[in-house]
């Protein structure tokens, strides 16, 4: 079986059939670094971690692109606010950004490009949709230029739409527009109310690239014309990526073959977002849990499903994740072996997660009604490594909460190892009522203990 994967273009799983035979090019849009990331943002940063480590599994040799929104309206709206430069509060959340990713195990990019550095392409690229006729710049003075919806037939084709259809684009003031639906692709610098930093030279005066410029141009730098997945959430669709695909292809580069989005993390029903205020930052959330647990929790889900959220759903993923890490602490240190097939196979279908986690647990199971659970931890191991979830992986040390626990742990074993000494100088002394006694005591507090001959051995049950 192939790898097959559902595209939101054609609206149909297809195989993946690569542009260069064992090569696999991935662009993904990044976050806008305006606030400190949420659950729902890195979300995206997990399903796309999870399908680059597929594909290296199936031996393409991935170049990954996952760009980061350094400017942008929203940015300077709340640098001013806070009083602060633009592009200090940009830094910092981008280092935030890169803190949350770390936490989460999701391995970097081939690069992460940021669009200040890419501005130079934005300005070729507009030059050459002007000089084709699908771009104008704005007769109001304001130096703004815009893409002509109306110059470009298919545009809508990504999602399906008529230009009719669609509402006036909101990205800029109408009045330099030909048609209320045209986009921006590059602001003016405003004077009296922007930064001169937030302002580069241009052909049209100073100003700034518009959002859907900037992808296009960075995908063409570092994967070139044609490429094999663009991906991003499901809320770029339109206009983002629907913008994006109709200026790349009316500048002549075929862009991406395959569309991949993932759906939203919501919260009673809404997408999870910081203007709805109902948003959960990474920071607070690894208070109270471990980022391998978050992790899982994405993992566990099918990338195309929405998630409700709620702490008690993340309490059920960390008490099932800890059901694995228990039956690899029993089984003791293995190195990682084959893949079960069922495995692939829900891999091989659209990144199919849940299949994929359930051939997982059934492992575990097994493993631990075998007398050698040693061949079951090996297969349990190799699919926690395609996950990203492999407890043993350096990444996971000193991450999230992960140290906090690891500390928590380390006392805790410290007070059963002391109960446990007492249960066998109280058995060797043959006062049963007493080691009985201590036994109930540590199980009433949900741990269990496995005699060996070794010793004794505890675990969260």
């Amino acid at each position: 079986m192939t790898f097959r994967l559902y595209d939101t273009a054609t609206r149909e799983v297809r195989d993946f059939v690569p542009l260069v035979e064992g090569k696999a090019g991935l662009y993904v849009c990044g976050l806008t670094v305006q606030s400190e990331p949420h659950v729902g943002h890195v979300r995206s940063g997990v399903n796309f971690d999870v399908l680059q480590r597929w594909l290296r599994h199936r031996g393409y040799e991935v170049t990954f692109i996952r760009n980061v929104t350094d400017i942008d309206d929203k940015i300077l709206a709340k640098s001013a606010e806070q009083g602060r430069p633009w592009f200090n509060l940009a830094y910092a959340m981008h280092r935030e950004l890169g803190r949350a990713y770390d936490a989460l195990n999701v391995a970097p990019p081939t690069y992460e490009p940021g669009a200040t550095g890419h501005v130079p392409e934005m300005v070729e690229l507009i030059t050459e949709l002007i000089g084709r006729g699908h771009a104008y710049p704005a007769e109001d003075g304001s130096g703004d230029v815009y893409f002509d919806v109306k110059s470009w037939p298919s545009y809508g084709e990504l999602t399906h739409q008529g230009v009719d259809d669609m509402e006036p684009a909101e990205d800029a003031d109408p009045r330099g527009k030909r048609d209320p639906r045209d986009f921006a692709l590059w602001k003016g610098w405003k004077k009296a109310t922007e930064p001169e930093t937030a302002a580069w030279p241009s052909p049209w005066g100073p100003g700034r690239p518009g959002w859907h410029i900037e992808c296009s141009a960075m995908a063409g730098k570092y994967l070139g014309p044609a490429f094999d997945i663009h991906g991003g959430g499901v809320d770029l669709r339109f206009p983002h990526h629907e913008n994006e695909q109709a200026q790349s292809r009316a500048a002549g580069r075929p862009f991406a073959t395959y569309w991949m989005h993932n759906a939203w993390i919501t919260t009673a029903g809404e997408k999870m977002s910081k203007s709805l205020g109902n948003s959960l930052t990474i920071p607070n959330v690894l208070e109270r849990y471990r980022g391998i647990e978050l992790r899982y929790y994405l993992v566990a889900a099918h990338y195309r499903s929405h998630v409700e959220f709620s702490f008690e759903a993340l309490d059920e993923a960390a008490v099932a994740f800890r059901r694995i890490e228990n039956f690899l602490e029993r089984a003791g240190v293995v190195e990682p072996g084959d893949l079960p097939q069922a495995f692939v196979d829900a891999m091989d279908d659209d990144l199919g997660t849940p299949a994929a986690v359930a051939v997982l647990f059934d492992m575990v199971r097994e493993g631990n009604r075998a007398d050698d659970p040693t061949v079951h931890a090996g297969q349990v191991l190799a699919m926690l490594d395609v996950l990203g979830l492999n407890p043993a992986d350096p990444a996971w040390a000193g991450s999230g909460a992960g140290a906090a626990d690891d500390k928590l742990k380390a006392a805790i074993d410290a007070l059963v190892v002391g109960l446990l000494d007492e249960r066998t100088a109280a058995r060797e002394a043959k006062n049963w009522a007493r080691a009985d006694a201590i036994r109930d005591q540590i199980k009433k507090a949900g741990i269990e203990v496995e005699d060996t001959p070794t010793g004794p051995k505890w675990s969260i049950d």
